[in-house]
């Protein structure tokens, strides 16, 4: 079965008349730009084989959005240099459980948990460094070990380490038709600065990243409310070679309403806002919707734990609007996002900033004032400062808010990426509907979806990446340098 891009392809034919055949055929085609594509690049040539990688952006926007990361999550055993404590299998595998309500595959779960805990050594090979374990209210010292540099610098080490190793990397190469007949890749029809080619491969590894900068597929499986939506990281992610591969045949595994979505502050930009826009206080305050009501339990767990599904829950409110407030008190105590907090000194002077009504935020900040429970806040544990007969209920770091300045971050959906994909084995090869694919292999967010169900755990995208990127690129070289092999044989 062969599927196309319509849309594209009438684009193609339009702009750039011109069509060869590429004289290149790679062992491996790696088709995607991001930490997931860069980690199978350089694994399939760390078994040998050839490599071409094909980036849809332009070299100063490579890298889709693990531009805007900054760690992943490990497993441990002991103390390491950027690690405290340990952090075993059971423990990893249990708050994943609790994020997804159970929507995952536990055995490539378990693969993508085990993995991390070779995923540190190997990147420190590729010249990846780390920074010291981070401190503070994120409790991520013992769970998450962190980039030096950010997920740029990540980037960069891992876009030099693969071209000392002879793979090549080509820019703006937007993949509009891949050729998939019987479960087999057979080529893939690439536009790259106007010229449209058809690139032969033995093998590919799909890592072009989820939908989530598809506004018109957002609008599918979100309605009108995707209007109000931005999107943390790149304009690039639109999801074509996702929507070519399920319809070739691949099994579709997730719901497409389903995503990475962070309450982000609504002043940030359609695209690629990144990390910085993320409002942090939200276990620290209350949240309200635009009738000045508080919807939800907003110290349910850690932060790390629950600060995806914010985006969510703020996504149903109306108009996909809702604000973070707290006091004085809780200054310091939250990394600052990019944009200032609108503060006044009364909570009617900031339900006025907000264009709220000032008697019904009042009720709410009194209501919640009223129901505060006598404990000892602290912020690093789950503490026993709770409310008490209110709906909904804060869970842990209830205290009232009773100290001026106020402060207030109006929230939005953040899309960081969507769970829509395909359905992988234990070698990351893509199953199709009648068999597995005979050398089509898939990692990072087009096929995380088999992992997250829903919900999310701070780094675990990193993981899924990170891992499934080292298998695929393996087992792809795998099958490529023995397909060689075999046409060696027969023309000898």
């Amino acid at each position: 079965m062969q599927v196309s891009s319509t849309h594209h392809q009438a684009a193609a034919s339009a702009k750039s008349p011109a069509f060869a055949d590429s004289q290149e055929i790679p062992d491996v085609l790696v088709i995607g730009g991001g930490n997931a594509a860069l980690c199978a690049a350089i694994s399939a040539r760390e078994q040998g084989a050839s490599v071409l990688l094909l980036e849809a952006a332009p070299q100063e926007l490579r890298g889709g959005n693990s531009a805007h990361t900054r760690n992943l999550r490990c497993m441990h055993g002991a103390p390491t240099l950027t690690l405290t404590e340990a952090y075993g299998e059971d423990e990893y595998w249990e708050d994943l459980l609790r994020v997804t309500g159970g929507q995952t595959d536990e055995d490539l779960a378990r693969m993508a948990i085990r993995g991390s805990a070779q995923a540190l050594p190997w990147m420190t090979r590729q010249g990846v460094r780390f920074q010291a374990s981070l401190t503070g209210t994120l409790q991520l010292s013992r769970t998450n070990a962190f980039f030096l540099g950010g997920g740029k610098a990540l980037l960069n080490t891992y876009y030099r380490r693969a071209r000392e190793l002879g793979v090549r990397i080509r820019y703006t190469a937007r993949v509009d038709e891949l050729h998939i007949g019987g479960g087999r890749f057979e080529a893939a029809t690439v536009e790259v600065g106007g010229r449209v080619e058809r690139q032969l491969a033995r093998s590919v590894v799909l890592a072009a990243g989820g939908f989530e900068s598809n506004l018109h597929w957002l609008r599918d499986a979100w309605g009108d409310a995707a209007g109000n939506f931005r999107i943390r990281g790149s304009a690039f992610n639109q999801g074509a070679v996702l929507r070519q591969v399920i319809d070739a045949g691949a099994v579709a595994v997730g719901d497409p309403s389903q995503c990475h979505a962070v309450a982000i502050d609504a002043r940030a930009p359609r695209y690629d806002g990144g990390i910085v826009t993320r409002v942090d206080a939200v276990s620290l305050g209350i949240v309200v919707n635009k009738m000045a009501q508080r919807f939800y339990d907003e110290g349910e767990d850690f932060w790390p734990k629950r600060y995806a599904i914010w985006g969510r829950l703020v996504a149903r409110e109306p108009d996909q609007i809702a604000y973070s407030i707290v006091d004085a008190k809780a200054i310091g105590r939250f990394i600052p996002p990019v944009f200032p907090p609108l503060s006044a000194s009364s909570v009617h002077e900031l339900a006025g900033l907000l264009g709220l009504d000032p008697q019904a935020l009042q009720g709410t900040v009194d209501g919640f004032n009223a129901s505060v429970c006598p404990g000892r806040f602290d912020h690093t544990v789950l503490d026993d400062c709770r409310t008490e007969g209110l709906v909904p209920p804060k869970s842990h770091w209830a205290v009232a808010l009773d100290t001026p300045p106020y402060y207030a971050y109006p929230l939005c959906p953040g899309i960081t990426f969507t769970y829509l994909g395909v359905k992988v084995d234990a070698s990351a090869r893509v199953q199709f509907e009648h068999a597995p694919a005979g050398n089509v292999f898939c990692a990072g967010e087009m096929m995380a979806g088999n992992i997250l169900g829903k919900g999310y755990l701070a780094g675990i995208g990193m993981t899924i990446g990170t891992v499934f990127g080292r298998i695929a690129g393996s087992a792809a070289a795998q099958q490529a340098l023995a397909a060689r092999r075999a046409v060696g044989m027969r023309n000898s």
